[in-house]
């Protein structure tokens, strides 16, 4: 159970954090970059789902569904990324495969619904979709941070899977929130150039 009946303890105020094993590392260690990148993640899906949450359109309340569970997994994904794993660990809070499945089995559903893309798809078209779009540049980005600490350090093979598969959900979801597709804002390549004279 997790209690926190303080908000301060002084103990970073020297640029050092605690990681979830008692372990003492600056505050722009890898590792601690890494979650909290997730952390940053998933209050940027706080703020997507001021457009899903309670929506009308019943497509938003599909997607605000699988965010409330993503939501809870990105702690579960940032108290993996804080212990860092132990030979004889008994009681740590890993990811699992199961949780990605469950992802795969989202963007499966949503997809299935979407017609085929014929060019990149520009962030835009309703405040959802851009929301998810944010979100999904959000996700790479803590993505490579955890990349980066898995070239240095030992992380869990299902940490990678679920944040790589997260981005193509949010992805997804942000053609199914724009009419399923029927409002994407396609890239035009080259449409703005000038002509040489």
């Amino acid at each position: 159970m997790v209690r926190l009946n303080r908000i301060y303890t002084r103990t970073g105020d020297a640029g050092e954090t605690g990681l979830g094993d008692g372990e003492r590392r600056k505050k722009y260690d890898a590792r601690v970059d890494a979650y909290g990148e997730v952390d940053e993640l998933n209050c940027v899906l706080g703020l997507v789902r001021l457009h899903t949450q309670g929506a009308q359109d019943p497509d938003l309340v599909r997607i605000d569904r699988t965010l409330a569970r993503v939501q809870n997994d990105l702690f579960d994904l940032g108290a993996d990324l804080c212990v860092p794993p132990q030979p004889d660990e008994q009681h740590a809070l890993r990811m699992t495969e199961s949780q990605t499945a469950a992802l795969e089995t989202a963007i499966d559903d949503l997809n299935a619904e979407l017609s085929p893309l014929k060019s990149f798809v520009l962030p835009g078209g309703s405040a959802a979709a851009s929301a998810l779009h944010q979100a999904r540049t959000v996700c790479r980005r803590a993505e490579r941070s955890i990349v980066f600490l898995a070239g240095r350090e030992t992380v869990g093979a299902p940490v990678l899977a679920y944040i790589n598969r997260l981005s193509d959900y949010l992805f997804v979801a942000g053609r199914f929130a724009n009419s399923r597709g029927a409002s994407d804002v396609l890239w035009v390549p080259g449409a703005n150039r000038e002509t040489a004279k």
